[in-house]
């Protein structure tokens, strides 16, 4: 049974050797173009074009500009210049303008050098992507001020969410006597999307992030991105007064609390003036936070936020909060107190229920930073109800470029949809049209600051994000970073010419496989709303019946869909927790109703019976079970177009993404039968007649036991 499985289950031992799998044998008459390792990203242009490029002013930004477009740009002469005019002062100082003719010349205007770096980086898209010809006249700057990457890096340099045995870009031994060049080609890749902050470490923080030798570290990370106008910043740990600083406490109302933040502040901008800020996670998941002594969210920001503000530095204070029980203790100066929240049968009402209470009342050099969904980075979530809701604080929406839940490095999943998705969902909060992108933008709420933030998985692989396809969100959180109002089908098409080949041959069907992976990979994972039934602790592939005692329940899938013999799925309605309720109207109503809550979220506001009529004609058991098989027919056809395109990719490439296509088909076939399976003992009714038959036993699915998301990649399973 064991020797079975093992085989069975995506065997990817070839990936770590590079030859990604075997060739398709189709069409070997061509000549592959040179093999790449990926490591260049989507800055592949050939250097050494001497062009002409002045500047009326020199600084290190602008000879960065300038050298980006000598070796580059293929036209006319170009002028890089900094002027003071209203116009451009309005675009603010990453905003700038291009205006000339290839053939005549070209001219980059900005009140400021990052908006001339902005504008030397879009000329040269233009000429990649070829959309260079005729007169060009573009005015741009960036719907948010801060674009921020978060990356979950730990102390000793090892990521939190861990899937390859990949390290941290950073590497801090390697670069503490020499420049790293993998630092500024980091910092070239961030600068040509826009991208212009990065907090280093894992938001589980350790008090020892803050300590003067690794400050001294950072400082030289910050060092080689400040010319590419990208700020650093660090996540924190609450209690770092008490467990680094020694104090008795870390109460945020306490005066050498307080005082210990400042004197922190202070080192670290004695090191380096332009740090960011702090990023904070606190009272959740386990993380020390204000409620241990009583005070609120808005206490423990604004004791960071003082000590920051001289600096102008801002404080990121997550909204990712959760209780299992409702209720909790603390210890203030040696006594036991409690404290109660609401909404515990809930994990998704609970930063609505924490938050709103205190819109308002936070220091304005403080953001509140909330995952685009009400739960975690789910392949598929409504968006959370705290955007719209909160007026008189500023947002900035949390996604993820790691694929957490989407199959980390092995799958090929194109996340611009998904986050167009949410950018464009309407909140009403200011009537039709109040889409989660205006209430963070400014556009509805104007704050202080506008940003958005990603969690990312660059690492230190040679083509920095494991799979070769996972560039390309990288790519789109920059662009939407920057323009949420352009289409995730002109990002596909951006960074396909720029990483691939502009041939029509190659672009059409590749962004094809683009444009359908999402909608893919949630029909075969997480259909019809089913959210949270992944594999315990790898969130790799599926495990519905993970239901481990003594562990809390809202970690356990068996909590999400609550799987019976009337039906499945969580209810959220004004009968059950009542969530529908945080959303204004119209959607509150639309979500409450079974019959006009969208399909795609039917699960996650409804425990819907077997038998609910959907809008296809079909029962809700039967509409499932085409839903998963649609999702294997979809990557099965997505294989084959992969297939089609092999004489304008070079092998290197080719193959790997062949090989990991192999196994997402595999795994979507593997999730198919697991949840179909399983599903089937609560619903007792068979599976369509016309359906695909399941392949493996519901009991041999419910022996394998990930206990490391690296099996994946060394071709074993452990049962």
């Amino acid at each position: 049974m064991k020797k079975k499985i093992i085989f069975l289950f995506f065997t990817l031992l070839p990936l770590l050797f590079g030859c990604g799998g075997q060739q398709s044998g189709e069409n070997n008459s061509f000549i592959s173009p040179k093999d790449e390792d990926g490591s260049r990203l989507w800055l592949r242009t050939e250097t050494g074009k001497n062009a002409t490029v002045t500047a009326n002013e020199q600084t290190p930004t602008i000879n960065i500009a300038k050298q980006e477009l000598e070796s580059q740009w293929k036209g006319a002469q170009v002028q890089l210049n900094i002027l003071n005019s209203p116009e451009l002062q309005k675009l603010g100082k990453d905003g700038y303008t291009i205006t000339g003719n290839k053939l005549s010349g070209i001219t980059i205007q900005a009140s400021a050098e990052q908006g001339l770096l902005y504008g030397a980086y879009h000329l040269l898209r233009l000429q990649e992507t070829g959309n260079d010809s005729g007169k060009l006249n573009i005015t741009e700057s960036p719907k948010y001020d801060l674009r921020i990457l978060n990356h979950w890096d730990n102390l000793g340099w090892a990521f939190e969410r861990e899937s390859t045995g990949r390290t941290s870009v950073w590497r801090m031994d390697e670069i503490i006597n020499q420049t790293s060049s993998r630092l500024k080609q980091y910092a070239r890749a961030n600068a040509s999307i826009g991208i212009n902050g990065t907090v280093l470490n894992n938001p589980n923080a350790s008090p020892e992030m803050l300590t003067i030798e690794t400050l001294q570290k950072v400082k030289l990370v910050a060092d080689e991105l400040r010319p590419y106008h990208i700020k650093v910043y660090l996540s924190v740990n609450f209690f770092s007064p008490n467990s680094l600083g020694r104090l008795p406490t870390s109460d945020p109302l306490d005066k050498d609390v307080r005082e210990w933040w400042k004197d922190r502040a202070k080192d670290i901008y004695s090191l380096i003036p332009d740090f960011g800020g702090f990023l904070v996670k606190a009272d959740s998941e386990g993380l020390p936070g204000p409620h241990e002594y009583g005070r609120s969210h808005a206490d423990g920001a604004n004791v960071l936020a003082e000590a920051l503000e001289p600096y102008n530095g801002i404080v990121m204070w997550r909204a990712f909060v959760y209780n299992p029980s409702g209720s909790g203790v603390y210890r203030e100066y040696g006594e036991t107190r409690s404290f109660v929240r609401t909404n515990e049968d809930d994990r998704a009402n609970q930063a609505f229920t924490e938050f709103m209470p205190l819109d308002g009342k936070f220091n304005d050099n403080v953001i509140l930073q909330v995952k685009n969904g009400p739960i975690d980075f789910q392949p598929r979530e409504p968006f959370s109800p705290l955007f719209g809701a909160m007026e008189k604080t500023p947002l900035m929406p949390e996604l993820q470029i790691m694929q957490e839940y989407l199959g980390s490095t092995t799958h090929l999943v194109f996340l611009a949809t998904q986050w167009k998705e949410f950018f464009d969902s309407d909140t009403y909060c200011a009537g039709k049209g109040s889409t989660v992108a205006k209430t963070t933008d400014g556009t509805i709420y104007p704050h202080k600051v506008s940003a958005v933030a990603a969690v990312v998985n660059t690492s230190s692989d040679v083509n920095w994000s494991g799979n070769h396809f996972a560039q390309a969100n990288w790519y789109a959180f920059g662009r939407l970073g920057w323009n949420h109002e352009i289409s995730a089908e002109q990002i596909a098409d951006e960074w396909l010419k720029m990483t691939f080949s502009q041939d029509p041959g190659f672009v059409k069907p590749a962004k094809e496989i683009m444009m359908d992976s999402w909608e893919t990979t949630v029909s075969f994972s997480m259909p019809l709303g089913l959210h949270h039934i992944f594999a315990w602790r790898t969130h790799y592939g599926p495990e519905p019946w993970c239901d481990l005692p003594g562990v809390r329940p809202d970690w356990l899938p068996v909590n999400y869909h609550k799987a019976n013999e009337i039906g499945v799925g969580f209810d959220r309605t004004v009968n059950g927790s009542n969530a529908v309720s945080q959303y204004f109207s119209p959607l509150r109503e639309e979500f409450n109703d079974i019959n006009t809550c969208p399909e795609k979220f039917l699960l996650w506001f409804h425990h819907a019976p077997w038998d609910h009529r959907m809008k296809s004609g079909r029962i809700f058991w039967d509409e499932l079970c085409y839903t998963y098989q649609a999702g294997v027919d979809q990557m099965r056809d997505i294989q084959k177009k992969w297939d089609s395109v092999e004489k304008y990719v070079d092998q290197k490439r080719f193959l790997d993404t062949q090989y990991r296509l192999k196994v997402q088909s595999r795994d979507a076939v593997w999730w198919r039968d697991a949840c179909v399976l399983y599903f089937q003992t609560f619903s007792k009714r068979p599976i369509p007649q016309e359906l695909e038959r399941p392949v493996y036993d519901l009991n041999e699915l419910q022996q394998i036991k990930l206990l490391d998301i690296n099996n994946v990649l060394n071709g074993s399973r452990q049962l």
